[in-house]
Protein backbone atom coordinates (compact mmCIF):
# COMPACT_ATOMS: atom_id res chain seq x y z
CA UNK A 1 0.00 0.00 0.00
CA UNK A 2 2.96 2.26 1.03
CA UNK A 3 4.13 1.90 -3.05
CA UNK A 4 0.51 2.70 -4.38
CA UNK A 5 0.42 6.30 -2.20
CA UNK A 6 4.17 7.17 -3.93
CA UNK A 7 2.93 6.27 -6.89
CA UNK A 8 0.04 8.86 -6.45
CA UNK A 9 2.69 11.49 -5.34
CA UNK A 10 4.06 10.85 -8.68
CA UNK A 11 1.01 11.11 -10.51
CA UNK A 12 0.36 14.50 -8.60
CA UNK A 13 3.71 15.93 -9.75
CA UNK A 14 3.39 15.29 -13.23
CA UNK A 15 0.14 16.69 -14.07
CA UNK A 16 -0.98 19.98 -14.32
CA UNK A 17 -4.90 19.51 -13.38
CA UNK A 18 -6.37 17.67 -11.07
CA UNK A 19 -10.26 16.68 -12.14
CA UNK A 20 -11.99 15.36 -8.40
CA UNK A 21 -14.65 13.18 -9.27
CA UNK A 22 -17.04 12.06 -6.65
CA UNK A 23 -19.84 9.82 -5.54
CA UNK A 24 -21.41 9.67 -2.55
CA UNK A 25 -18.70 7.26 -0.57
CA UNK A 26 -16.71 10.59 -0.24
CA UNK A 27 -19.30 11.48 2.42
CA UNK A 28 -19.61 8.66 4.70
CA UNK A 29 -16.39 10.61 6.51
CA UNK A 30 -18.76 13.57 6.89
CA UNK A 31 -21.41 11.10 8.35
CA UNK A 32 -23.22 11.00 5.44
CA UNK A 33 -25.62 7.74 5.46
CA UNK A 34 -24.71 5.30 2.81
CA UNK A 35 -27.85 3.91 0.83
CA UNK A 36 -25.75 1.26 -0.61
CA UNK A 37 -28.64 -1.38 -0.99
CA UNK A 38 -32.58 -1.39 -0.02
CA UNK A 39 -31.60 -2.05 3.58
CA UNK A 40 -29.19 0.84 3.66
CA UNK A 41 -31.37 2.89 2.52
CA UNK A 42 -34.68 1.83 5.22
CA UNK A 43 -31.98 1.67 7.93
CA UNK A 44 -31.33 5.54 7.62
CA UNK A 45 -35.02 5.72 6.97
CA UNK A 46 -37.12 3.17 8.94
CA UNK A 47 -40.50 4.99 8.09
CA UNK A 48 -40.09 4.19 4.52
CA UNK A 49 -38.82 0.83 5.26
CA UNK A 50 -41.90 0.25 7.23
CA UNK A 51 -44.02 0.93 4.21
CA UNK A 52 -41.62 -0.67 1.80
CA UNK A 53 -41.34 2.13 -0.40
CA UNK A 54 -37.71 1.66 -2.29
CA UNK A 55 -35.35 4.85 -2.72
CA UNK A 56 -36.20 4.63 -6.40
CA UNK A 57 -39.74 5.01 -5.45
CA UNK A 58 -39.52 8.14 -3.03
CA UNK A 59 -36.61 9.79 -5.17
CA UNK A 60 -39.09 9.95 -7.74
CA UNK A 61 -40.95 13.31 -9.73
CA UNK A 62 -43.99 10.65 -9.29
CA UNK A 63 -43.71 10.92 -5.41
CA UNK A 64 -44.40 14.80 -5.46
CA UNK A 65 -47.74 14.18 -7.63
CA UNK A 66 -49.16 11.07 -5.02
CA UNK A 67 -47.69 11.77 -1.83
CA UNK A 68 -45.82 15.17 -1.79
CA UNK A 69 -45.66 15.41 2.15
CA UNK A 70 -43.95 12.07 2.20
CA UNK A 71 -41.53 12.97 -0.59
CA UNK A 72 -40.44 16.14 0.49
CA UNK A 73 -40.26 14.57 4.34
CA UNK A 74 -37.68 12.35 2.54
CA UNK A 75 -35.76 15.63 1.01
CA UNK A 76 -36.56 18.26 2.98
CA UNK A 77 -34.86 15.98 6.27
CA UNK A 78 -32.08 15.55 3.53
CA UNK A 79 -31.64 19.42 2.67
CA UNK A 80 -31.82 19.68 6.87
CA UNK A 81 -29.05 16.93 7.33
CA UNK A 82 -26.79 18.43 4.46
CA UNK A 83 -26.88 21.98 5.81
CA UNK A 84 -25.93 21.06 9.07
CA UNK A 85 -23.00 18.27 7.81
CA UNK A 86 -19.40 19.24 8.19
CA UNK A 87 -16.83 18.47 5.63
CA UNK A 88 -14.14 15.94 6.95
CA UNK A 89 -10.47 17.07 6.17
CA UNK A 90 -10.31 15.07 3.03
CA UNK A 91 -11.52 17.63 0.77
CA UNK A 92 -9.22 20.22 2.32
CA UNK A 93 -6.69 17.75 1.30
CA UNK A 94 -8.04 17.74 -2.38
CA UNK A 95 -8.40 21.35 -2.66
CA UNK A 96 -4.43 21.55 -1.27
CA UNK A 97 -3.68 18.92 -4.29
CA UNK A 98 -5.11 20.92 -6.57
CA UNK A 99 -3.86 24.49 -5.84
CA UNK A 100 -0.15 22.85 -6.22
CA UNK A 101 -1.21 22.24 -10.14
CA UNK A 102 -1.11 24.76 -12.66
CA UNK A 103 -4.23 24.81 -13.79
CA UNK A 104 -5.54 23.76 -10.34
CA UNK A 105 -8.79 21.87 -9.90
CA UNK A 106 -11.74 21.14 -10.89
CA UNK A 107 -14.83 18.79 -9.37
CA UNK A 108 -17.20 16.31 -10.74
CA UNK A 109 -20.06 14.64 -8.73
CA UNK A 110 -23.18 13.02 -8.95
CA UNK A 111 -23.65 14.09 -5.32
CA UNK A 112 -26.35 16.36 -4.78
CA UNK A 113 -25.23 17.73 -1.12
CA UNK A 114 -23.44 20.48 -1.84
CA UNK A 115 -20.14 19.71 0.04
CA UNK A 116 -17.92 20.63 -2.14
CA UNK A 117 -18.91 24.20 -2.22
CA UNK A 118 -19.37 24.22 1.58
CA UNK A 119 -15.74 22.75 1.73
CA UNK A 120 -14.95 25.72 -0.36
CA UNK A 121 -14.08 24.59 -3.84
CA UNK A 122 -14.81 27.80 -5.89
CA UNK A 123 -18.66 27.56 -7.41
CA UNK A 124 -17.64 27.99 -10.72
CA UNK A 125 -14.97 24.61 -10.67
CA UNK A 126 -18.09 22.17 -9.66
CA UNK A 127 -20.17 20.17 -11.91
CA UNK A 128 -23.24 18.21 -10.31
CA UNK A 129 -24.29 16.38 -13.03
CA UNK A 130 -27.28 15.28 -10.84
CA UNK A 131 -28.03 18.57 -9.92
CA UNK A 132 -28.76 19.85 -6.18
CA UNK A 133 -30.83 19.74 -3.01
CA UNK A 134 -29.91 23.37 -2.31
CA UNK A 135 -32.53 25.00 -5.63
CA UNK A 136 -35.94 24.36 -6.20
CA UNK A 137 -37.91 24.27 -9.64
CA UNK A 138 -41.79 24.11 -10.50
CA UNK A 139 -42.88 19.95 -10.07
CA UNK A 140 -44.65 21.23 -13.61
CA UNK A 141 -41.03 20.36 -15.04
CA UNK A 142 -40.77 21.19 -18.75
CA UNK A 143 -44.74 22.75 -19.11
CA UNK A 144 -44.71 26.06 -19.70
CA UNK A 145 -44.80 27.37 -16.44
CA UNK A 146 -41.55 29.40 -17.55
CA UNK A 147 -39.88 29.63 -13.56
CA UNK A 148 -36.52 27.80 -13.62
CA UNK A 149 -34.42 26.91 -10.76
CA UNK A 150 -34.10 29.43 -7.71
CA UNK A 151 -32.14 28.48 -4.38
CA UNK A 152 -33.64 27.05 -1.44
CA UNK A 153 -32.28 29.16 0.61
CA UNK A 154 -35.03 30.48 2.23
CA UNK A 155 -36.91 27.07 2.17
CA UNK A 156 -37.02 25.84 6.28
CA UNK A 157 -38.85 22.29 5.87
CA UNK A 158 -40.60 20.99 9.31
CA UNK A 159 -39.95 17.34 9.90
CA UNK A 160 -41.44 14.45 11.69
CA UNK A 161 -38.75 13.08 11.10
CA UNK A 162 -40.27 9.34 12.62
CA UNK A 163 -43.19 9.33 10.16
CA UNK A 164 -40.53 11.36 7.19
CA UNK A 165 -43.39 13.60 6.75
CA UNK A 166 -43.16 17.48 6.27
CA UNK A 167 -45.20 18.99 8.63
CA UNK A 168 -44.49 22.71 7.72
CA UNK A 169 -45.75 24.32 4.66
CA UNK A 170 -44.86 22.82 1.13
CA UNK A 171 -42.56 25.06 -1.09
CA UNK A 172 -44.27 26.43 -3.99
CA UNK A 173 -43.46 27.92 -7.27
CA UNK A 174 -43.51 31.60 -6.85
CA UNK A 175 -44.86 31.88 -10.62
CA UNK A 176 -47.78 29.17 -10.93
CA UNK A 177 -48.58 28.27 -7.02
CA UNK A 178 -47.52 24.60 -8.16
CA UNK A 179 -45.35 22.71 -5.75
CA UNK A 180 -41.97 22.94 -6.03
CA UNK A 181 -39.13 19.76 -5.91
CA UNK A 182 -35.87 19.76 -5.78
CA UNK A 183 -34.00 20.81 -8.58
CA UNK A 184 -32.46 16.92 -8.96
CA UNK A 185 -32.63 14.62 -11.27
CA UNK A 186 -34.68 11.54 -9.96
CA UNK A 187 -35.56 8.08 -11.53
CA UNK A 188 -37.86 8.07 -14.44
CA UNK A 189 -37.48 12.37 -14.28
CA UNK A 190 -38.48 13.91 -17.82
CA UNK A 191 -39.34 17.13 -15.97
CA UNK A 192 -35.79 18.13 -14.50
CA UNK A 193 -34.93 21.25 -15.98
CA UNK A 194 -30.91 20.52 -16.46
CA UNK A 195 -29.82 24.40 -17.60
CA UNK A 196 -27.66 24.73 -14.23
CA UNK A 197 -25.82 22.00 -14.62
CA UNK A 198 -25.65 22.17 -18.52
CA UNK A 199 -23.57 25.37 -17.95
CA UNK A 200 -21.59 23.89 -15.36
CA UNK A 201 -20.55 21.29 -17.51
CA UNK A 202 -19.94 23.56 -19.90
CA UNK A 203 -17.71 24.96 -18.06
CA UNK A 204 -15.83 21.83 -17.14
CA UNK A 205 -15.16 21.19 -20.53
CA UNK A 206 -13.48 24.63 -21.04
CA UNK A 207 -11.47 23.75 -18.42
CA UNK A 208 -10.14 20.41 -19.89
CA UNK A 209 -9.35 22.24 -22.79
CA UNK A 210 -6.83 23.79 -20.76
CA UNK A 211 -5.24 21.40 -18.94
CA UNK A 212 -2.33 19.04 -21.20
CA UNK A 213 -1.23 16.62 -18.17
CA UNK A 214 -4.84 15.61 -16.24
CA UNK A 215 -5.29 13.62 -13.65
CA UNK A 216 -8.46 12.16 -12.21
CA UNK A 217 -8.78 11.30 -8.74
CA UNK A 218 -12.25 9.24 -8.08
CA UNK A 219 -13.59 8.92 -4.54
CA UNK A 220 -16.24 6.87 -3.16
CA UNK A 221 -17.78 6.21 -6.71
CA UNK A 222 -19.81 2.77 -7.10
CA UNK A 223 -20.76 1.02 -10.45
CA UNK A 224 -24.46 0.71 -9.65
CA UNK A 225 -24.56 4.14 -11.41
CA UNK A 226 -21.69 4.39 -12.90
CA UNK A 227 -21.32 7.92 -14.34
CA UNK A 228 -18.79 9.54 -12.49
CA UNK A 229 -16.64 6.13 -12.63
CA UNK A 230 -16.85 5.92 -16.76
CA UNK A 231 -16.15 10.16 -17.01
CA UNK A 232 -12.88 9.04 -15.01
CA UNK A 233 -12.06 6.30 -17.58
CA UNK A 234 -13.10 7.78 -20.86
CA UNK A 235 -10.78 11.16 -20.13
CA UNK A 236 -6.95 10.54 -21.09
CA UNK A 237 -5.12 10.87 -18.08
CA UNK A 238 -4.27 9.24 -15.38
CA UNK A 239 -6.65 7.82 -12.61
CA UNK A 240 -6.32 7.27 -8.84
CA UNK A 241 -9.39 5.00 -7.59
CA UNK A 242 -10.43 5.20 -4.04
CA UNK A 243 -13.13 2.98 -3.25
CA UNK A 244 -13.31 0.05 0.02
CA UNK A 245 -15.60 -2.06 -2.10
CA UNK A 246 -14.83 -1.19 -5.84
CA UNK A 247 -11.34 -0.44 -6.21
CA UNK A 248 -10.65 -2.21 -9.35
CA UNK A 249 -9.14 -0.45 -12.74
CA UNK A 250 -10.25 -0.93 -16.57
CA UNK A 251 -7.56 -2.48 -18.82
CA UNK A 252 -5.42 0.10 -19.45
CA UNK A 253 -5.38 1.76 -15.59
CA UNK A 254 -4.14 -1.37 -13.59
CA UNK A 255 -2.06 0.46 -11.63
CA UNK A 256 1.09 -1.68 -13.31
CA UNK A 257 2.18 1.60 -15.11
CA UNK A 258 1.71 5.09 -15.76
CA UNK A 259 -2.05 4.93 -16.36
CA UNK A 260 -3.87 4.43 -12.70
CA UNK A 261 -3.52 3.60 -9.12
CA UNK A 262 -6.82 1.66 -7.30
CA UNK A 263 -6.69 2.14 -3.34
CA UNK A 264 -8.93 -0.08 -1.63
CA UNK A 265 -10.09 2.45 1.44
CA UNK A 266 -12.07 4.92 2.53
CA UNK A 267 -12.03 8.69 1.13
CA UNK A 268 -10.27 10.24 4.09
CA UNK A 269 -7.73 7.17 5.20
CA UNK A 270 -6.36 7.50 1.48
CA UNK A 271 -6.93 11.09 1.22
CA UNK A 272 -4.43 11.77 3.98
CA UNK A 273 -2.20 9.08 2.98
CA UNK A 274 -1.59 10.67 -0.43
CA UNK A 275 -0.83 14.01 1.42
CA UNK A 276 1.87 12.25 3.76
CA UNK A 277 3.46 11.10 0.32
CA UNK A 278 3.55 14.27 -0.66
CA UNK A 279 5.50 15.56 2.29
Amino acid sequence: MAGDYRRCAELIAQADGLLITAGAGIGVDSGLPDFRGTQGFWGAYPALGRARIAFEQIANPAAFERRPRLAWGFYGHRLQLYRQTVPHPGFALLRRIGDRLAQGSFVFTSNVDGQFQKAGFPDDRISECHGSIHHLQCSAGCEPCGRGIWPADDFAPEIDEEECLLTGELPLCPRCRKIARPNILMFGDWGWLGQRSDAQEERLQGWLRRVDRLLVIEVGAGTHIPTVRLLGERLAGALIRINPREAQLPTGKNGKGEHGVAIAAGALEALRAIAASLE
